[in-house]
């Protein structure tokens, strides 16, 4: 990886597996709601050929900045170590923490660092989820984080951004509860990233779709287990 931002201030990244369908319309969407300088980061699985021969296929053919990062697969916590990777060796005072299945609203970006005052590390975006504690800005999905922030690390562990013990779902919780025992929680109304789940019929079911109950199953121990660390 390129570790010097350059003229970039913003880095996003993006954990991908088994979705290679998604890099072309994401790009897309990031491109063109996005004209501040910003680069893509890419983190695929060693496995996932497919993914890994499509991003390789599209940045071969794009000028905007993008790339690519190959890790080991991991079964549990892939989403967080991928992002804890990225963190740790980029250097851009700004990271968003995205996902494959996004689509960007013009303007998420200023509307999100706008936030970023007064101590706040993270900023929520709206996804436009149909939940009551979403619209009620008590809670997002994807996430404007200051660099400065990076350094705080989870509620127990330095240097790691999110905690790499969930298999997926509840790393979000555990990462807004964290951050709002800090006081260094804002929610972005006005920054729209929407969240293009089929559970709101944006986008049609796969097997990580499916695997999504019993992951939750299996993190919410997880979840209970450490909420005394932040509660």
């Amino acid at each position: 990886m390129d570790e010097g931002r350059g003229d970039h201030e913003l880095v996003v990244i993006v954990p991908v597996l088994r979705r290679a369908h998604r890099v072309v319309p994401l790009v897309a969407s990031l491109e063109a709601a996005t004209p501040e300088p910003h680069r893509l980061v890419f983190v695929a699985s060693a496995t996932d050929r497919p993914m890994i021969e499509e991003v390789e296929r599209f940045t071969g053919e794009s000028s905007a900045a993008i790339s690519l990062e190959v890790l080991a697969p991991a079964r549990v916590g892939d989403y967080a170590r991928k992002i804890n990777y990225v963190a740790a060796t980029s250097s851009e005072p700004f990271l968003f923490l995205g996902a494959d299945d996004l689509h960007f609203h013009p303007g998420w970006y200023p509307a999100a660092r706008a936030m970023l005052v007064d101590g706040v590390g993270v900023v929520g975006t709206q996804d436009l989820a149909p939940t009551k504690r979403s619209q009620a800005g008590e809670h997002s999905t994807h996430f404007l984080v200051a660099r400065e922030y990076v350094g705080r690390g989870t509620i127990d562990e330095p240097g790691k951004l999110l905690h790499e013990g969930y298999p997926h779902e509840w790393v979000d919780d555990e990462f807004v509860e964290t951050a709002k025992s800090r006081q260094a929680w804002a929610f972005a109304e006005a920054s729209v990233v929407e969240h293009l789940h089929p559970s709101w019929g944006k986008s049609p079911r796969d097997g990580l779709y499916n695997g999504q109950r019993q992951r939750m199953n299996a993190g919410r121990p997880v979840f209970i287990r450490r909420r005394h660390l932040w509660a």
